[in-house]
């Protein structure tokens, strides 16, 4: 039995299952940052102190996408991703109840290391779920675990920080990524091992060169989004008196921004193909950034620039798509890898803008270094557009083709 064997209303669970799995992983990879101010000031640490456990979470996402693929390429998927999001949980978990510093930062580095494996094989599993010209769709209900985690799930977590302390933030995500476990085990289809699977065949995704130029697009393209993002907080409370309740609210308008802006980006890339898609969002993406740099000094404005940034992020949608077409029989290591670009640029992005304002340019500067992320992504996918030209590709959107047909 497969994916596409099972009943629709079947699937529609199963993906449901996965998407709170998603659900999870949003809330902790962005709660920490809602919830750095208690954890910084429980366990005594300088806020460079506090940032590393951040970054450690990023890192591990980096580090662990290719390895999970490989040691799961031989293992069902439906294990497979329940295993993944119940290591996921468990984590959480031990980084919510161990005591000191160095035991937070580990285990946040190791609950990074599950997560590009189970989102990268959850959206592949979904896309296989449904007809090869809706399988954006597939992807974009995954991904609204995430969005919907920033609009919900960031911000309870943020409050049971403040009201029950914050090892209770990380023990929410990791308690849901265990019911979605439970959930994945119980609905998803029961499918044999492939006895084609050949784990080290995933590798060859990290040698193909339209992979590789897909993955330097969100790497570089998406670290813009990531700059202006990282700072938006402190730069409202350094430049803004804001009422009490407007830096959740920023937070809630990106995590909304982001939820339509899948959904709009699934529709783009179904309409106009992954390529043609992803570079009207980047240009998109530019605007927005702009406007960010320009609403620095008011809070109202700085809302609404966290809203149309989180449009903007909707171009994860396209670059997916674009590595399920060109991947052949890597589906797996090119999925976790997208994941491991996106936080790749999540590291790279602020820790350029971090340099601008060290250097006294002011809190306008991550926009304009933002600005020039995404002109350089920009660049970066006119590289993809010639070498698929060059290698023939057809480059038509693939709903026109299915509406032809």
């Amino acid at each position: 039995m497969t994916a596409n064997d099972a009943n629709p209303a079947s699937m529609t669970l199963v993906i449901l299952s996965l998407a709170l799995g998603a659900f999870a992983i949003g809330t902790s990879e962005f709660a920490a940052m809602g919830l750095l101010p208690w954890f910084s000031d429980d366990l005594g640490l300088t806020e460079a102190q506090a940032g590393h456990v951040i970054s450690a979470y990023a890192f591990g996402v980096v580090v662990g996408a290719p390895i999970t693929t490989l040691l799961g390429a031989r293992l069902p998927r439906r294990r497979y991703l329940a295993a993944l999001i119940a290591a996921y949980g468990v984590l959480n978990l031990l980084a919510a109840i161990l005591p000191g510093y160095s035991s937070l930062v580990g285990m946040r580095f190791l609950a990074g290391l599950p997560h590009g494996g189970f989102l990268g094989v959850g959206m592949l599993y979904a896309a296989d779920a449904l007809p090869r010209e809706k399988r954006a769709k597939g992807v974009t209900q995954i991904m609204l675990g995430l969005t919907i985690a920033n609009i919900v799930g960031v911000p309870f977590a943020g409050i049971l920080g403040d009201v029950l302390g914050w090892r209770s933030g990380f023990a929410l995500p990791g308690v849901l990524a265990l019911i979605a476990a439970v959930l994945i085990l119980k609905l998803a289809p029961r499918v044999g091992v492939d006895p084609n699977a050949r784990p080290m065949a995933e590798l060859k995704a990290l040698g193909n060169p339209a992979v590789l130029l897909t993955l330097l697009v969100g790497t570089i393209g998406c670290g813009g989004l990531f700059a202006v993002y990282a700072f938006l907080s402190k730069a409202m409370l350094e430049t803004t008196t804001p009422p009490v309740w407007a830096v959740a609210a920023m937070l809630s308008a990106f995590g909304i921004g982001s939820t339509f802006g899948s959904i709009l980006a699934a529709r783009m890339t179904i309409v106009l193909g992954p390529i043609a898609a992803c570079a009207r969002l980047f240009l998109f993406m530019i605007l927005t950034q702009a406007f960010a740099a320009w609403a620095v000094g008011s809070w109202p404005a700085m809302i609404l620039s966290a809203l149309l940034l989180g449009l903007s992020s909707g171009v994860f949608v396209p670059l997916q798509t674009r590595l399920m077409d060109i991947a052949d029989d890597a589906q797996s290591m090119a999925a976790a890898m997208n994941h491991a670009a996106f936080n790749a640029a999540n590291g790279l992005g602020p820790l350029i803008a971090g340099w601008a304002l060290d250097a006294g340019w002011g809190w306008r500067s991550s926009g304009v270094v933002a600005i020039g992320f995404t002109v350089v992504g920009l660049l970066s996918l006119s590289l993809v557009w010639l070498h698929a030209r060059s290698r023939g590709e057809n480059l038509r959107p693939t709903g026109v083709i299915a509406t032809a047909h």
